[in-house]
């Protein structure tokens, strides 16, 4: 009971509490999602031109699969370009030997023995039919030569001219000479200009042969060379196949992974096609380079006349075949196309599915 006017105070606190703590935010805990796009994050392939990267802790895929679609597109072109560059310059070569340098050395080969019996035959006391045979065969050697434009360019056709005009030049002198009595001087001055036409150094019928032999068997040399820019073109292109042998096996693991899909059958088709064309050109191209050394090999020495239609089987046999293996070039570009079309069909449809997927 109050004593006073005073009034009862009202509860409250008591005294010497101490006033209750905020509550502790807990941490927000990040969606399922972001967690697993953040697990995900790892080095990724980088391709010019192939978009902007994706931001932090978002998919990948999309940007993933487009650097693989373009890479794989990219080396399948530049193998196909390449392999037909490597190609053509080995077999481009092996066709005009075949058909033309090579038969043109034979039959310089063919023409200077010839005119060599013609003139023992036209030294003996007694002349023969001998004579006649043999400056057939020569003139038939250089007609069969001059067949064929590419021995020695116009100088070289030109050239094979002059020697067909001076070759009758000789067989007439030869001619009247045997019409001259044995030992006068008419028949010795017929013969000894017969010789000037056939010896004479530098201007005579065999020198001028020889001068043109030996520039068909520098183009003999030009065209069976493997130099430093085959070795080149070669290994450049066994780097590029590697390489897109590589990026395929890689694209497959990496659709496995994230699409669960055991094969690709584009992809592997793929693989399968680019290590049997590499492989089939570098064959062809082994067997039609050891024919054209052979057939150099062959033809770097003067032949005599009983081994020169020897070895001109031996060279058809060396060269047998190569017009087949070049028209094989044509393969390569199609097989080009068919890569990029694999490549293409085995990632369009991931491509496509991914970038129209709801969000």
């Amino acid at each position: 009971m109050s004593t006073g006017g005073g009034t009862t105070p009202g509860p409250g606190p008591a005294t010497g509490a101490r006033p209750a703590a905020p509550p502790t935010p807990r941490p927000a805990r990040g969606r399922p999602a972001d967690r697993r796009a953040r697990g995900r994050a790892a080095p990724r392939l980088r391709l010019p031109g192939a978009g902007p990267r994706p931001a932090p802790g978002a998919s990948t895929t999309a940007h993933d699969l487009t650097v693989r679609h373009r890479l794989l597109l990219s080396l399948s072109a530049l193998l196909a370009l390449s392999l037909f560059v490597s190609y053509q310059g080995v077999h481009g070569d092996a066709n005009p030997l075949r058909t033309s340098s090579a038969p043109a050395v034979l039959s310089l080969d063919t023409a200077l023995y010839a005119l060599g019996e013609a003139e023992r035959d036209a030294r003996a006391p007694a002349p023969t039919s001998d004579f006649q045979k043999q400056i057939s065969v020569a003139a038939q050697s250089l007609s069969a030569a001059a067949a064929d434009d590419d021995v020695g360019g116009p100088a070289g056709r030109q050239t094979l001219q002059t020697i067909a005009g001076l070759i009758t030049v000789y067989a007439v002198t030869v001619q009247k000479s045997q019409l001259q009595p044995d030992r006068s001087l008419l028949r010795e001055a017929y013969r000894s200009y017969a010789t000037r036409i056939l010896t004479e150094k530098g201007t005579g019928v065999q020198d001028r042969l020889k001068a043109l032999q030996r520039q068909q068997r520098a183009a003999v040399h030009r065209q069976t060379s493997f130099g430093p820019l085959l070795w080149l073109a070669w290994s450049v292109s066994l780097l590029l196949a590697l390489a897109l042998g590589a990026a395929l096996v890689e694209t497959q693991l990496f659709l496995r992974r994230r699409f669960r899909r055991r094969y690709n059958r584009q992809l592997l088709a793929a693989l399968a096609l680019s290590a049997a064309g590499v492989a089939t050109a570098v064959l062809f191209t082994v067997w039609t380079q050891q024919g054209m050394a052979d057939t150099r090999r062959l033809l770097d020495r003067p032949l005599p006349g009983r081994l020169i239609p020897e070895a001109g089987r031996d060279a058809a046999s060396y060269l047998a075949h190569t017009g087949f293996r070049a028209s094989a070039a044509v393969w390569i570009p199609i097989g080009g196309v068919l890569l990029m079309a694999l490549a293409e069909t085995g990632l369009r449809r991931h491509i496509d599915d991914y970038r129209f997927r709801p969000r």
